[in-house]
């Protein structure tokens, strides 16, 4: 097993987001978390990072407890994340923006290769090379996050809402991609508003309501459940 949450709990002040959640993400998998807005998808995410501390229970980490680290400590561990929202830095340059996801390694012939692996993985990219992240289209915003969080080179990634705002052809191209950055051996956790696509692609789901999972089942099983075709697929 590669990531673990036991029992977490985490707050915003006084107000409980996460209430005793516990999750699994195995070597290989992908793993979709799916839920209405404002249910705390996102502070999971936030804090299996390192970005928020739970108040209680335990993040594992290759068995290895993380939960009180850092995020630059949790990043050298191997976990990276994608954001909702992408995050790039606008003023920098494609090339500038992807060797800033590169900050915590040193071997340049690896990060030099990892860079070509990503122009193969989005050759546009590889077109914008010199052009600023700001002036970028949406969809190649997305692939540039994407990208970026590829040049820590993870062991798991997080992606946070990928297909938000996009066309449905970009939205496609954006999910064929996080299909083949699992089959070159990492392992995803997924939350997507897209839950049909999100649970297509996934080996396991979660449907999160109001801080707490309310179903947990293979990805294929849980498109057919009554609760999440009326709730998440439009049935």
């Amino acid at each position: 097993m590669i990531l673990e949450l036991e029992d977490i709990s985490t707050f915003y002040g006084k107000i409980e987001a996460l209430k005793g959640v516990s999750l699994y993400l195995e070597e290989g998998e992908i793993v979709t978390i799916i839920g209405a807005n404002g249910a705390g998808k996102t502070t999971i995410l936030k804090t299996i990072c390192g970005l928020i501390h739970p108040k209680s229970g335990k993040i594992l980490f290759r068995m290895r407890s993380i939960e009180r680290l850092s995020p630059d400590k949790i990043v050298q561990l191997g976990i990276s994340l994608c954001p909702e929202g992408r995050r790039i830095f606008p003023t920098l340059t494609v090339l500038e923006n992807l060797k800033m996801g590169a900050w915590a390694r040193n071997n340049k012939k690896e990060i030099e290769e990892d860079l070509e692996r990503n122009f193969n993985l989005f050759p546009i990219l590889k077109e914008r090379i010199n052009q600023k992240g700001g002036t970028l289209s949406g969809g190649e915003q997305q692939m540039l996050a994407i990208a970026r969080a590829l040049m820590s080179k993870p062991q798991a990634l997080l992606l946070d809402e990928p297909s938000l705002g996009l066309a449905p052809k970009m939205v496609e191209k954006i999910f064929e991609v996080i299909k083949e950055i699992n089959q070159e051996g990492v392992s995803i956790l997924l939350v997507e508003q897209n839950a049909n696509l999100a649970l297509r692609i996934a080996n396991r789901g979660y449907v999160l309501e109001t801080g707490r999972f309310i179903l947990i089942d293979y990805g294929y099983k849980l498109i057919e459940k009554e609760k999440v075709k009326s709730a998440y697929l439009g049935g």
